[in-house]
């Protein structure tokens, strides 16, 4: 068999006449791959993320080589790494502080979506793929959590596996299958272990492909929102486009530089940042007979943590009503017909499993655990419930930027009250903040195609710097 005939020399070209889609698969994704011009800082953080990525992989694998998961040894095993490994320090360090800087930038990486219209028509599988990501990663994250086997860690597992046993007829079984045990014990620690290093990297490994296949075959989003494939050249190539290598791969480097002093610097000075990327209470060996006086996930799971904690016995009557108003403005949106009736149906059913005072009402707990799952889930619905006419927020009328921004101060407030222990006062500002953060989503349908919108221009708006 012929091999195949190559326009490389040497080493590269007797590679690519016995792999010719090594390099096929370069110029797909890197020299002849076109991406809009007019990219601003935005669109640093999804390479931030990937190379995050591959530093957590490397210090992860540098760090099961000396961890020990068995309850007995575990806390002692990162001891050992942090006083006696030749740079164990470092490396711990390194993987702490790059879960922090993993979400970091996982989130602005999806404020630049939110901002510019990034989940839209043709995106929407990119969009799913990534909120994919950001489901694996929390997933990753709070198995790695229980690991260094603190009192944090211990305490922390045993709160969130005991939100499951809320759900009916299965949750108190479901919750002994998740620990293993009756109690979070050994098993656990070992079922952990196996998730966090083996099975849900191969998983988020593969997500990252997909997502990365999926960008790349229908384009990249920009400022503008406009498809740079609708215009090309007699070349057939994009007008407002440029190839990714070496223009945006140079930009990437130029940004990482900047960014990787940032990581290093909380490495060295500031790893455990007054106590939000490893707080003091981990620092003691777990103890299942002394309960910390305030048990609160790590920063990047507070919002989510702040509005399970918010749903409380009152605040069902305040919910049940919501579910009452909304029910009513879909009602009179819905055309006449069987969606009305069934509309009626779906709230009869959720005002009867609410209602404290009926017989047959759910454990508010139930439903904290259901709005912490669906302000996650809620991501996957952005490419339907978004019904503005233009993409990016540069075009809409101004008040949308305002409401995002709002969104996103209600989002840290909701971070930082997780952190704080439960007072009366917080507790009535986490509830506002989580009926605020449901309406921005449930509303949107109504509020994104409302107002006086910009004209989009042909062409991308592009200024050299």
């Amino acid at each position: 068999m012929a091999l195949h005939k190559t326009e490389y020399k040497g080493l590269l070209g007797w590679i690519d006449a016995r792999m010719p889609t090594l390099m096929s698969e370069y110029k797909k994704h890197m020299s002849e791959y076109y991406a809009p011009k007019n990219f601003d800082f935005w669109y640093f953080f999804g390479s931030f993320a990937l190379v995050v990525l591959v530093i957590q992989i490397v210090t992860g694998i540098f760090l099961v080589m000396h961890y020990k998961p068995d309850a007995r040894f575990a806390f002692e095993s990162v001891e050992y790494i942090m006083r006696d490994v030749p740079g164990g320090w470092f490396i711990r360090y390194m993987h702490s502080t790059g879960a922090s800087f993993f979400f970091l930038v996982v989130y602005l990486h999806m404020f630049r979506g939110l901002l510019y219209g990034s989940y839209r028509k043709p995106r929407e599988l990119v969009w799913i793929f990534g909120c994919l990501i950001f489901l694996c990663l929390m997933g990753e994250a709070f198995f790695g959590y229980l690991l260094p086997w603190g009192q944090m860690s211990y305490w922390g597992a045993q709160v969130i596996v005991n939100l499951f046993s809320a759900i009916p007829l299965i949750g108190p079984d479901l919750s002994v299958w998740i620990r293993g045990d009756y109690v979070v014990s050994d098993a656990t620690l070992n079922r952990f272990f196996a998730f966090h290093v083996i099975a849900i990297p191969l998983v988020l490994l593969g997500l990252v492909v997909a997502h990365i296949l999926a960008l790349h075959d229908v384009g990249s989003n920009n400022p503008d929102g406009i498809e740079i494939k609708d215009r090309k050249g007699p070349d057939g190539k994009p007008l407002d486009g440029i190839p990714f290598h070496p223009y945006y791969t140079v930009h990437d480097v130029f940004g990482l530089a900047i960014f990787l002093m940032a990581f290093f610097a909380v490495v060295f000075f500031a790893p455990e940042m007054g106590g939000y990327f490893l707080e003091w209470n981990n620092f003691i060996p777990a103890d299942p007979l002394v309960t910390p006086s305030h048990i609160a996930p790590v920063w990047y799971f507070t919002p989510f943590y702040s509005i399970l904690r918010a749903t409380t016995s009152d605040f069902m009557w305040v919910l049940a009503a919501g579910t009452v108003a909304y029910a009513a403005l879909i009602y009179f949106a819905l055309p006449r017909g069987q969606w009305r009736y069934a509309t009626l149906a779906v709230t009869l059913v959720l005002l009867v499993l609410m209602l404290p005072k009926s017989p047959v009402a759910l454990d508010p707990k139930f439903w904290g655990v259901v709005l912490m799952g669906v302000s996650v889930l809620i991501f996957f619905a952005l490419p339907w419930i978004d019904r503005s006419p233009v993409k990016s927020m540069r075009y809409r009328p101004s008040w949308h930027f305002w409401l995002l921004i709002g969104f996103v101060v209600v989002f840290l407030v909701l971070g930082y009250l997780g952190t704080q222990p439960p007072e009366p006062t917080l507790t009535y500002i986490a509830q506002l903040g989580t009926l605020l953060y449901f309406a921005f989503f449930f509303l949107m349908p109504w509020w994104s195609r409302t107002g006086e919108f910009k004209p989009v221009p042909e062409r991308v708006t592009f200024a050299a710097h």
